[in-house]
């Protein structure tokens, strides 16, 4: 049998937050869970992250991370072809969301999360989601030849369907009625 290393441990708890936070978010969802989720006692999850917030910022970075992966290599892609950057990063998007819905929860759990921190005054883990946020909208920003207009519409039309997706309204509902049949979800 061979052992996984720190770092291959690490990444697995990283993973199995996704998975457990996107489902319970910060506050439903124990160290415990996690951590039998990934066959580890709760005191070797501590010796690899300093505690649940540690735990949760991760995971809520890998996201943030992954999603702006998909809009860079959506942008990289529509260029080398000479397409429209929008359209390639929106279907890309949608595909990420259709296939790992985790990712699109564990965004909507960070908003929840960033915002009940920063109502009880912790600053600090606002301020690392926001700068992780910031780089993908950096992407967009690019994609979108720096039209901080084109950027925003982008950005909130995507955080429509977010929402809409979350919320559980079914492609033939008429609340989708408004978007490009390619933006719905199951289309």
């Amino acid at each position: 049998m061979v052992r996984m290393s720190a770092e291959e441990r690490r990444e697995s708890v990283i993973r199995a937050a996704i998975t457990e936070f996107s489902r319970g978010g910060y506050n439903g969802t124990s160290t415990e869970t996690i951590a039998k989720r990934v066959g580890v006692s709760q005191p070797y999850l501590f010796r690899l992250f300093a505690g649940k917030q540690a735990i949760f910022l991760e995971a809520a970075r890998r996201c943030c991370r992954d999603v702006t992966d998909v809009f860079q290599k959506a942008y990289d892609g529509a260029a080398a072809e000479g397409e429209e950057s929008m359209q390639c990063m929106g279907a890309a998007y949608q595909s990420l969301i259709s296939d790992d819905p985790e990712k699109l929860h564990m965004q909507m759990q960070m908003y929840v999360a960033v915002s009940a921190a920063e109502a009880a005054g912790d600053h600090e883990f606002g301020e690392a989601l926001r700068a992780e946020w910031m780089k993908m909208w950096d992407v967009v920003n690019e994609a979108m030849g720096a039209d901080v207009g084109e950027t925003t519409q982008f950005l909130a039309y995507g955080m429509l369907i977010n929402v809409l997706v979350s919320m559980g309204f079914q492609p033939d509902h008429r609340v989708w009625a408004g978007f490009d049949t390619s933006a719905q979800p199951g289309r």
